[in-house]
């Protein structure tokens, strides 16, 4: 009979190449292969347009235990997590960026404020973020500083892509998100959204205890295959202010109690 599942570990992709090249999933599976717990790791590949992309992370999903690869429809890093969520069988799920700029070590930090009984552990990069861009550092503090008075007071970095739920918690806010309802539309490449708010306002709401903890995180994506049309700096932030507005809209209408 086989044990159930600790933890499952929800990885979305979307052309990572050179990500994959470098061994980025032999680092997580080498990790992994010495806790104690039971886990399964879900590469949940976003629709792919490089097709050495969804090779090189099927091929590793055969050869290694644990590891199930996923493939959907292009529509964007939320439902790709999402389906990997609907797949899952851990009692706690973690998403993390395939780019392991936050190293998986890094969930040590976070595993024992369940024992605490916090719902929700999201990892945060705090201000300072190695390999960051100037641009990037300032549509940050820009981001910050317009969310704080309005949503998640008490939060810094909601945007980390290294983030836990208990199983049923996820479950249960992810059917919440706007993104999810209703689609994102005709998506375009590996496009930075903001359902990480909508989501943690949905918690916080339905009264879910989070924890913020420190993380160790620099830049490591090295993928070319991620483009976007136009200017990130300028479409990010424009797309989060309107992110910021929108959420608090259906805060006060109270969409997200329960």
């Amino acid at each position: 009979m086989n044990k159930p599942v600790f933890l499952s570990i929800i990885i979305p992709s979307y052309n990572e190449t050179e990500n994959l090249r470098r061994g980025v999933l032999s680092e997580v599976a080498t990790y992994l292969g010495k806790q104690s717990y039971t886990w399964e790791v879900l590469i949940s590949d976003d629709g792919s347009s490089d097709e050495n992309s969804i090779k090189l992370a099927k091929d590793f999903c055969e050869k290694n235990s644990g590891f199930s690869f996923l493939q959907n429809e292009h529509a964007g890093k939320p439902f790709a997590v999402w389906s990997g969520i609907k797949k899952s069988l851990g009692e706690v799920i973690l998403f993390t960026d395939m780019d392991q700029s936050t190293p998986i070590y890094e969930l040590e930090k976070l595993l024992p404020y369940y024992q605490r009984g916090f719902d929700i552990v999201i990892g945060s990069r705090g201000m300072e973020r190695t390999n960051f861009s100037v641009f990037r550092k300032l549509a940050s503090v820009i981001f910050l500083e317009l969310r704080k008075p309005f949503l998640l007071s008490d939060i810094i970095d909601t945007q980390a892509g290294f983030k836990s739920f208990k199983s049923s918690v996820a479950k249960e806010l992810f059917p919440l998100l706007d993104v999810i309802k209703h689609g994102t539309g005709n998506v375009k490449g590996w496009n930075v959204t903001s359902f990480d708010v909508e989501l943690l306002v949905a918690a916080e709401k339905r009264g879910y205890k989070i924890a913020e903890v420190p993380i160790e995180w620099a830049d490591r994506d090295i993928a070319k295959g991620k483009q976007k049309e136009g200017s990130k700096f300028v479409s990010e932030s424009i797309r989060m202010i309107k992110e910021i507005i929108r959420v608090k809209k259906n805060e006060m209408s109270g969409l997200y109690d329960k």
